[in-house]
C-alpha cells in the first residue's frame, strides 16, 4: 500500500490516484482485488454515529468511500447521551431510520444484543466477495472480539476503536528518588507513597475520584486480583475477598498518595494535575494522551513514561474499553452497510485515526505497522504501551445493561472510601442496593 495513504498532509496523491487509492482503504490490493466496491454503487445508506474524535475521523474522508464504492452516506454525529436515547427509541420501535449504528460497548453492548438489534455478520466476514482477506478475526484484539460477539458467539459488530487503561508516569520524578517503574502492585504503592511530599505538593498518584467516573478504577485494579464484577454465572462477585483487596487498594492509593481534593476528580482533572509536573503517576485509558506531549498545555513534555498496568497478585490486565460499528439488523441494504463499516476499519482509516491521536484501532497490524508507526505524533514509548495493552486486555466494566447504575451505585461506595469509610462495608451496601437492580433488567 503507497505510504500516502498514511500521511494526512499528502493527501493530494489520492485525488490523482482515486481508483488506487479507494482500493487501498479497504486494504484490497488494486491487481487481485475479490472485492466488487461498485457492486452496490447506487445505494443509500443512513448512518448513525457518536460525536467524537473517531466520528469526525470517519466524517472527514467519507467521500473517498462515496467515490469509492459509488455508494451514497447520509452520516449524522450527534452527542453520546442522545445518540444513545435516539438509538433505544428507533431500535426499539423495528424500523430505525438508519441502516449503521456506532456504539459504545462498554455501555451498549448487552442492551443491544438482548434487543437483538444488530445483523449477525459473521458470514459477510467469511464471504472473499465482501471482505478482503487482511481483515480476520485474529488480527482483532481478544477485547474487541469479546464486544463485538454475542454470547452465542455471533459477530455482530466491528471493533472499531479501543481504549486501553495504562499508567502515565513522571520520569523526572522517579528519577529523583531512584525509582524505577513499577512492575507489581505493590511497587506501584511504594513508588506512589515514596514519591508522595505534601510540603512540596507532590503526589505519587492521582486517578478519578469522582462517584461513577471512579468505578473503572476499581474494576481495573480487580482485574489484577483476577476478578470481574460479575462471575460467568451472571452473579455478583463485588463482595469477594478479591474485589474487596482491590477497594482497599484504591483507598490506600487515593488517600495516602493522592492530591487533596481527589474526591472530585475525574480524567479532566486528573489529566490538569499530571499536566503540571507535581504527579507521579496518573492511571487513565490511553486516548487521554495528546496534551501530555503539547508544550503549550503541559509541563511534562518529553518527561513522561507511558507503561502497561503493572502485575497484581494474580494476573496482569489492561482495562479496555471501546466502541463498534455495526449494521442494523433492519437494513434493507446489509451489504452495502458491510462494506461501510468495514471501511470504517480499514487499515488505512485505522492509521489516520492513531496518527490524529483521534484512537486506537483494535487491529493489531495496524498498530504494528512501521509506516503507520513513524506518522504517529505521540511517543513510541505510547505505541509500545498500547500494543503491550492489547496483548493482556479484559474488559473493563460488567457487560449489563444497567452499567450506568452499577458505576453510579458503586461510585457512591468508593468516593465514601476517600473519605475514611470501610471498604468492605461498603461494597457490601452497594451490592445490595444494586443486585435487584441488575436482576430487573435481565428479567
Amino acid at each position: 500500500m503507497p505510504s500516502s495513504f498514511l500521511n494526512p498532509t499528502r493527501r493530494g496523491f489520492l485525488a490523482g490516484s482515486a481508483a488506487i487509492g479507494a482500493a487501498g482503504l479497504l486494504g484490497v490490493r488494486p491487481a487481485a482485488a475479490a472485492v466488487d466496491l461498485k457492486r452496490y454503487a447506487g445505494t443509500t445508506l443512513e448512518v448513525n454515529l457518536i460525536k467524537s474524535p473517531r466520528s469526525e475521523t470517519i466524517l472527514k474522508y467519507l467521500s473517498e468511500f462515496e467515490a469509492m464504492t459509488g455508494i451514497k452516506v447520509n452520516a449524522e454525529a450527534t452527542p453520546e447521551q442522545q445518540q444513545r436515547q435516539k438509538t433505544t427509541i428507533e431500535l426499539s420501535s423495528g424500523k430505525p431510520s438508519f441502516d449503521v449504528v456506532h456504539l459504545s460497548y462498554h455501555v451498549q453492548k448487552r442492551q443491544f444484543e438482548k434487543g437483538g438489534w444488530l445483523a449477525d455478520i459473521s458470514g459477510y466476514l467469511k464471504d472473499p466477495s465482501l471482505t478482503d482477506p487482511s481483515l480476520t478475526e485474529s488480527d482483532f484484539a481478544e477485547a474487541g472480539l469479546q464486544f463485538a460477539k454475542d454470547s452465542n458467539g455471533v459477530l455482530r459488530s466491528l471493533p472499531f476503536s479501543v481504549d486501553y487503561w495504562i499508567i502515565y508516569w513522571n520520569k523526572q520524578l522517579f528519577e529523583k528518588k531512584g525509582l524505577s517503574y513499577p512492575t507489581t502492585f505493590d511497587e506501584m504503592v511504594h513508588a506512589a507513597e515514596a514519591l508522595t511530599d505534601p510540603s512540596t505538593n507532590t503526589y505519587g498518584f492521582v486517578a478519578r475520584g469522582l462517584k461513577n467516573a471512579n468505578t473503572p478504577v476499581w474494576t481495573t485494579l480487580m482485574l489484577g486480583y483476577g476478578m470481574t464484577p460479575l462471575g460467568p454465572d451472571g452473579k455478583l462477585r463485588t463482595t469477594s475477598d478479591e474485589a474487596v483487596e482491590a477497594a482497599k487498594l484504591y483507598q490506600r492509593l487515593m488517600t495516602k498518595a493522592a492530591p487533596p481534593g481527589v474526591s472530585g476528580f475525574n480524567w479532566a482533572e486528573s489529566q490538569s494535575a499530571f499536566l503540571q509536573g507535581k504527579i507521579g503517576m496518573w492511571l487513565d485509558g490511553v486516548g487521554f494522551a495528546p496534551p501530555i506531549e503539547n508544550p503549550e498545555k503541559s509541563r511534562v513534555v518529553g518527561q513522561t513514561g507511558y507503561g502497561i498496568m503493572p502485575k497484581g497478585p494474580k494476573a496482569q490486565a489492561a482495562a479496555t474499553t471501546g466502541d463498534g460499528i455495526g449494521v442494523t439488523a433492519a437494513s434493507k441494504n446489509k451489504e452495502a452497510a458491510y462494506l461501510f463499516c468495514q471501511w470504517v476499519i480499514s487499515h488505512d482509516m485505522g492509521a489516520r485515526l492513531l496518527q490524529a491521536g483521534a484512537g486506537v484501532p483494535f487491529r493489531q497490524s495496524i498498530l504494528e505497522d512501521t509506516k503507520v508507526r513513524q506518522g504517529v505524533t505521540m511517543p513510541g514509548a505510547w505505541l509500545d504501551a498500547v500494543v503491550g495493552s492489547g496483548k493482556v486486555s479484559q474488559l473493563a466494566l460488567p457487560v449489563i445493561i444497567p452499567v450506568t447504575e452499577f458505576r453510579d451505585i458503586y461510585g457512591v461506595g468508593l468516593t465514601n472510601m476517600i473519605g475514611g469509610a470501610d471498604p468492605a462495608n461498603e461494597l457490601k451496601t452497594a451490592t445490595a442496593q444494586f443486585e435487584p437492580v441488575l436482576a430487573r433488567s435481565e428479567g
